[in-house]
């Protein structure tokens, strides 16, 4: 296992509910090095932190130590189809009382 995949899972492994449910896969192409991060669903949100930033860090933190070995290191963060659609069901719900032209108030 190379430093960078090293790095990710023994960040993302402190950060998590769910150690055991952490795993990555890590390719190599043209255009650099790619990291596949896979979690426990339950975990998405303590991995993706508030806004993104806990993700943008850590994307920040592993092209550090991708910069030490001349390489371009990415994460890339798995989600299930069915977790994406159960999130984007939610938001909708969420929107349904929303009036189609919200400039057009009532006083």
């Amino acid at each position: 296992m190379e430093n960078d995949q090293q790095f990710v899972e023994y960040v993302i492994k402190a950060i998590v509910n769910n150690p055991n449910d952490v795993r990555t896969e890590r390719t190599v192409d043209e255009r650099g090095v790619l990291i596949t991060l896979y979690i426990n669903p339950a975990d998405m949100g303590y991995v993706i932190g508030r806004q993104g930033q806990t993700a943008r860090s850590v994307r920040t933190l592993l092209r550090i130590v991708g910069a030490k070995s001349n390489a371009r290191v990415n994460l890339k963060i798995y989600e299930p189809e069915e977790s994406r659609r159960a999130h984007m069901s939610a938001h909708a719900d969420t929107n349904a009382g929303m009036d189609e032209n919200p400039m057009d108030l009532k006083i």
